[in-house]
């Protein structure tokens, strides 16, 4: 595990994750969110972004977390390894709120200087739909993904806290997906929606 990619819905837990992983494996984080947001929450440009992620993932070591399906095929290219944090929705919604709290007016330590962490504003409604709403609108096509990579490389489907502590107490002998896929891909047939984050 040299180049670990780390995926899941907003609030799932990628960027401690990341963090505990990259302590306990020694090898450097890269929190794609830092990299994307730039001060008052302004995008960067998708060329842009895309020359930024390419440069990142030519890295000989790295732990990166984020979602960012626009370039996900290309990480997903250059990771020997991939976590995909597959928690209950409302797990990660209610991750989604603590954080806000957490970080209120401040920002995280995963995310670029100046992009403060707001605790209410007008789209929280819509975020906490987009959180609830992952494992129809964006889990099918992340699955698909992960599946057609689970021979060549080390592919591990967290579900529950439990998963990410023992993954953590020993994360080069966890499960491949290779080894559930079956028992995990019959659940949802329907691997069509692409229309995620």
């Amino acid at each position: 595990m040299k180049r670990v990619l780390i995926i899941g819905s907003s609030g799932s837990g990628k960027s401690t994750l990341a963090r505990q992983l990259g302590a306990k494996l020694e090898l450097p984080v890269v929190h794609l969110d830092r990299h994307y947001w730039h001060p008052g929450w302004v995008g960067t440009p998708h060329d842009e972004w895309q020359r930024t992620v390419a440069k990142l993932v030519q890295r000989e070591e790295w732990i990166i977390d984020g979602n960012y399906r626009s370039t996900l095929e290309m990480r997903l290219e250059a990771a020997d390894s991939v976590v995909f944090l597959d928690l209950p929705p409302w797990i990660c919604a209610l991750r989604a709120v603590k954080r806000r709290i957490q970080y209120h007016n401040r920002p995280r330590p995963d995310i670029a200087d100046g992009c403060k962490e707001p605790l209410f504003d007008p789209q929280l409604i819509q975020f906490l739909r987009h959180v609830l709403s992952y494992p129809d609108r964006a889990k099918p096509y992340v699955m698909n993904q992960l599946a057609a990579i689970a021979n060549e490389k080390h592919v591990l489907l967290l579900q529950s806290t439990k998963d990410v502590n023992n993954f953590l107490s020993a994360p080069q002998d966890y499960p491949s997906l290779n080894l559930v896929r079956s028992r995990q891909l019959t659940a949802k047939p329907q691997m069509a929606q692409l229309n995620l984050d």
